[in-house]
């Protein structure tokens, strides 16, 4: 598991699975699903008082940065009514691994948008809250990628059409949007193989 895109021929890759916007438009990708990302905290944080109730209330807070998604805004979004919420946030801390957030949030050091599979068990065991629940940050979309050919493997066609099928039923994943088959990316390629 990497946080960079693969060289396929380099590295004897036939496809790689990437969280996140596609920018390489030699690729084709086939979106698989979304990761839902929430605001957490450790209960700590709110000390005597209420905690955050709304969006307004969040800026207050100290805030934890994952750069490779938000640095100094996080832009939230309203589940009810798509209504959003733009706010600038100085972070006590900034990281680009979702488990460094996660260990600093743990720790009490401020609230974070994080993907809502890394903190669900810290959250339903009381080590971590969900903030607002009802405003949730934009999803992450889930591709499976692979360099374009003119004739692909069985073994890739295979693999493509069961983790096409199974992916959206992982633990922390979401069907894809509706626009699940629109490019990626810049020149992404969107043809299955």
């Amino acid at each position: 598991m990497h946080d960079r895109s693969p060289n396929f021929t380099a590295e004897g890759i036939d496809c790689a699975i990437q969280v996140g916007v596609i920018e390489d438009p030699s690729v084709v990708a086939i979106r698989l699903g979304e990761v839902p990302r929430i605001v957490v905290t450790h209960p700590s944080l709110a000390g005597d008082g209420p905690l955050p109730s709304t969006t307004e209330q969040l800026q207050r807070l100290p805030w934890l940065a994952l750069r490779t998604y938000y640095t100094d805004e996080v832009v939230l979004t309203c589940q009810a009514d798509g209504r959003s919420h733009r706010f600038a946030i100085q972070p006590r801390m900034s990281t680009d691994s979702l488990y460094a957030l996660r260990s600093a949030a743990l720790a009490g050091l401020g609230a974070c948008v994080s993907s809502a599979w890394v903190v669900a068990q810290d959250i339903e065991e009381g080590r971590l809250i969900q903030l607002v629940p009802q405003w949730r940050a934009a999803p992450l979309p889930v591709y499976l990628i692979y360099p374009h050919a003119r004739s692909y493997p069985a073994k890739l066609r295979l693999f493509a059409e069961i983790i096409r099928t199974d992916m959206p039923n992982l633990v922390g994943m979401t069907s894809p949007g509706i626009d699940a088959l629109q490019p990626a990316g810049v020149g992404a390629r969107t043809a299955a193989p």
